[in-house]
């Protein structure tokens, strides 16, 4: 090799020991044959953060004669595999799938306040409240107030057994982290906390069935008599609040004995709905098995409560409906990050707790939900693998059978559009044939980087796409 040569690939390689991981991995990419074809497959995923790779083939063919009318392979893609989106709800994991979750949930909910997808729009003039459940006190907590009152004003309070003080003088703001930690976490019912959390469906499932119980004996009739005339329909989300307790907000809905499509009967309004929500938390006792550690624990819904009627398209009494759906959508997005609700992963040994970028209040609720499910009585809560969280094991969006559509019609509805769109439609007359394995999931460091890029322009063209329809008096 010329000498000339020997030193432009010295330099050459020089300057590319210089070049970050990532820039390397760009240059890889770039110059790869296949590059536009996997930029087509990174936009299709919408800039998933995460995706999910993807290997094997799909063949339709017509059912009488066999011919071959489409065939895919991921042969011929780039790396042999396909991208496919995570569907991930957290914003802070993947953000273009949680926004796709969040339109999902959006149209879930409004359906069951307006109509759409199935559920017929007579729903909208319904007995329909929204409703905020949450957890009891576990133990005195800093807060702040919307009057900039002081957070726990008491002369001569003195201190607690451990030494600490009862009060607190000073005038949280709403973003000071002490706001939802404890006064004094000695004096805290951590195990109470987390069971608590542990029976969070089941105080649910109790509240609804005392919704039927009560409004049958307001009316005069059995609680199966009732149930041949009335269903009631909800849909749910669980939202943390600064101290690490779940709450819940519903939407409860009064149907017919068959759902959205049967009308209640005339005495089931709003009202009626609302008194009787009352009455049923109020009711609402559990009492955990029996611990030698623990002792036994009596569950409950704490004492605030607010019931809201909801009107179709708001009104001077009523929340909007819109409103509410996008209240629920973008919630059900937040990360545990956003909600003092612990990790977004599970933890595997109690030196991840320790070294976990939470609270001390949150770490010490961690702490105790992982000794707890070392106790062999209190092994059916699984509670090790659900101290992330807390201890809370439900899903952060539930619903009634009977309430809309699901998240499956959804996403069905859309791969349907897109098939369409594509010239794909499903026909009787055809079969399908379809070989798919997994293979990986993730981005390399300079895939991700392209893949941020593309959600972000994307995102942009969403924002000038809403205002340019807006301009021309759309809606949103």
């Amino acid at each position: 090799m010329p000498s000339a040569d020997r030193r432009a690939v010295l330099d050459r390689a020089a300057r590319l020991r210089q070049l970050s991981e990532v820039d390397q991995d760009l240059i890889r990419l770039v110059q790869d044959p296949r590059f536009p074809r996997w930029l087509d497959q990174i936009t299709a995923t919408g800039g998933c953060a995460h995706p999910v790779h993807l290997s094997g083939s799909t063949t339709t063919r017509d059912a009488a004669t066999g011919e071959i009318l489409h065939h895919y392979d991921t042969r011929s893609e780039p790396g042999e595999r396909l991208l496919i989106r995570c569907r991930n709800r957290r914003a802070t994991v993947c953000a273009p799938c949680s926004r796709l979750h969040a339109g999902d949930t959006f149209h879930l909910v409004r359906a069951g306040l307006m109509g759409g997808k199935s559920v017929p729009a007579e729903v909208r003039e319904r007995p329909r409240i929204f409703i905020t459940l949450t957890a009891p006190s576990f133990g005195a907590v800093h807060h702040a107030t919307a009057d900039g009152a002081r957070c726990r004003p008491r002369r001569n309070a003195g201190t607690c057994e451990h030494g600490r003080p009862l009060g607190c003088p000073t005038v949280h703001d709403a973003t000071d982290p002490l706001v939802g930690q404890a006064l004094c976490p000695g004096c805290y019912d951590y195990p109470a906390h987390i069971l608590w959390h542990a029976h969070a469906g089941r105080l649910w499932k109790a509240f609804t069935d005392n919704l039927y119980n009560h409004l049958a004996a307001r009316v005069g009739r059995t609680r199966s008599g009732l149930r041949r005339t009335l269903r009631i329909s909800y849909a749910k989300v669980a939202e943390y609040q600064k101290r690490a307790a779940v709450h819940i907000h519903a939407v409860v809905r009064l149907d017919g004995a068959t759902g959205p499509h049967d009308p209640p009967p005339a005495w089931a309004t709003a009202d009626v709905l609302a008194a009787v929500v009352r009455t049923a938390a109020a009711a609402v006792h559990l009492r955990t098995p029996y611990s030698p550690a623990l002792g036994e624990h009596e569950l409950r819904w704490g004492t605030e409560l607010d019931v809201r009627p909801l009107r179709a398209f708001g009104g001077p009494e009523g929340l909007a409906d819109d409103a509410v759906a996008a209240y629920v959508a973008k919630y059900v997005t937040k990360g545990a990050a956003d909600t003092s609700a612990g990790l977004d992963h599970r933890v595997s040994d109690p030196d991840d707790i320790a070294a976990a970028p939470v609270s001390a209040h949150v770490r010490a609720l961690m702490g105790s939900c992982w000794r707890l499910g070392g106790l062999a009585e209190l092994e059916p809560l699984h509670l090790r693998a659900w101290a992330h969280t807390l201890g809370y094991r439900g899903h952060i969006l539930t619903k009634s059978r009977a309430y809309s559509t699901t998240y499956a019609a959804l996403r069905t509805e859309r791969a349907n559009h897109e098939r369409d769109r594509a010239g794909l439609a499903d026909n009787a007359d055809m079969v399908t044939d379809a070989h798919w394995r997994y293979v990986g999931s993730g981005h390399t460091p300079g895939a991700s980087l392209i893949a941020n890029g593309i959600a972000e322009d994307l995102a942009i063209n969403r924002e000038v796409a809403r205002d340019a329809l807006q301009g021309r008096g759309g809606c949103q």
